[in-house]
């Protein structure tokens, strides 16, 4: 992949990231993530396919209560990662949505992990932001809302980033040593 490409990833990762928590552009929707990839990598065809497979899982995926739902942002960004890598590795389209479909449940759950840290980080946020409403300093009070966003967006850019450095034989030989029958359990 090329810089530029690397680049714009991680820019729609940063969006899905934030949107996981604003749900204004729905950039963290699978569909939407997945076809933005798909644009920026070359395999808008795959990421639309993706997208769409994947959002048939999420629709099931809602915060209920105290429970928190899997991470649709982490599992839509980083299977449409592993896809365009799949693909860029000359491997049939069919076989390397199946793939990134596969990874994509233990990647939402994965997700889960990051939220949980993302959102103890924001507990002395909240402190500071506190303090800054209790002085009327909306200056400030804007600075730490937007800080405590960029970290949901990092949450998801981080191993986007990651992903798209990590070599691409590597990413294969951990795929290829998925069984068959998770593999084709899980399409």
């Amino acid at each position: 992949m090329s810089v530029f490409t690397i680049i714009l990833i991680v820019f729609v990762a940063f969006l899905a990231g934030m949107e996981g928590v604003l749900d204004q552009w729905q950039f963290h929707q699978p569909l939407v993530a997945c076809t933005l990839i798909g644009l920026v990598s070359g395999y808008l065809e795959a990421g639309i396919i993706l997208g769409g497979t994947l959002q048939m899982m999420a629709l099931g995926w809602a915060n209920v209560g105290a429970a928190v739902a899997p991470d649709a942002a982490l599992a839509s960004v980083a299977s449409a990662i592993l896809m365009v890598i799949a693909l860029n590795s000359n491997a049939d389209q069919g076989q390397a949505i199946s793939t990134a479909i596969a990874v994509a449940v233990p990647l939402s759950v994965a997700g889960l992990f990051l939220t949980m840290i993302v959102r103890t980080i924001a507990i002395p946020i909240v402190h500071i932001m506190d303090g800054a409403a209790a002085r009327a300093d909306y200056t400030a009070l804007d600075v730490w809302s937007i800080i405590a966003i960029c970290l949901q967006g990092i949450r998801i850019a981080i191993p986007a980033a990651a992903l798209c450095f990590i070599p691409s034989d590597a990413v294969m030989g951990a795929l290829n040593m998925m069984p068959a029958w998770l593999n084709e359990g899980m399409t």
